[in-house]
């Protein structure tokens, strides 16, 4: 039986590239009504700070992007091409906008369709990971061997210059 704990808050308030590697292999949990689903992280991307031109912050704050600003441990969530959310966890210090972008879950890849799968539209944004708002992540004692996890550029920021080609994608491999 593998022991359950709840990632709190204070996990978050560390560098957004080493709170993107650590996530793989953490749990995304997701309870709705009487609902439960249950996935793995195995796929992240880091964003982090003003001068980040992949990042929405980049332009500064914005109603769309306040969220960023805030405090550590708290959703981002937010809607691409008019038809997909996705899902980004707040990191680091207040006022500086930094998330981590959860890419894939299980045999689940795209923040598109991990949003469709755990039912996360923009109400979960700016709510703390948390049990009481029904989303969080778990940490059951999964020890992952650093030779599966690889990493490369993040995916559809081409706009983003030199920032484009950060290695800040992390993804796990058999």
């Amino acid at each position: 039986m593998s022991r359950k704990r709840i990632v709190e808050q204070s996990f978050f308030d560390q560098s957004t590239v080493r709170v993107a590697r650590a996530l793989l292999g953490k749990f995304l949990v997701r309870k709705k009504g009487n609902r439960m689903s249950v996935a793995m992280i195995t796929e992240v991307e880091a964003y982090a700070g003003l001068r980040d031109k992949a990042s929405h912050a980049s332009r500064g704050k914005t109603p769309r992007t306040q969220v960023m600003f805030g405090g550590p441990g708290v959703w981002y969530v937010y809607l691409i091409y008019g038809m997909h959310y996705c899902l980004n966890i707040v990191t680091e210090k207040e006022e500086y906008p930094a998330t981590v972008l959860i890419r894939g879950v299980g045999g689940i890849s795209g923040p598109g369709r991990v949003c469709r799968f755990f039912e996360i539209d923009k109400t979960m944004n700016a709510l703390p990971s948390s049990k009481k708002t029904g989303l969080w992540i778990e940490d059951r004692g999964i020890k992952i061997n650093p030779r599966m996890i690889k990493h490369g550029k993040r995916i559809g920021v081409d706009y983003a210059g030199t920032w484009k080609d950060k290695p800040w994608r992390f993804y796990l491999t058999q």
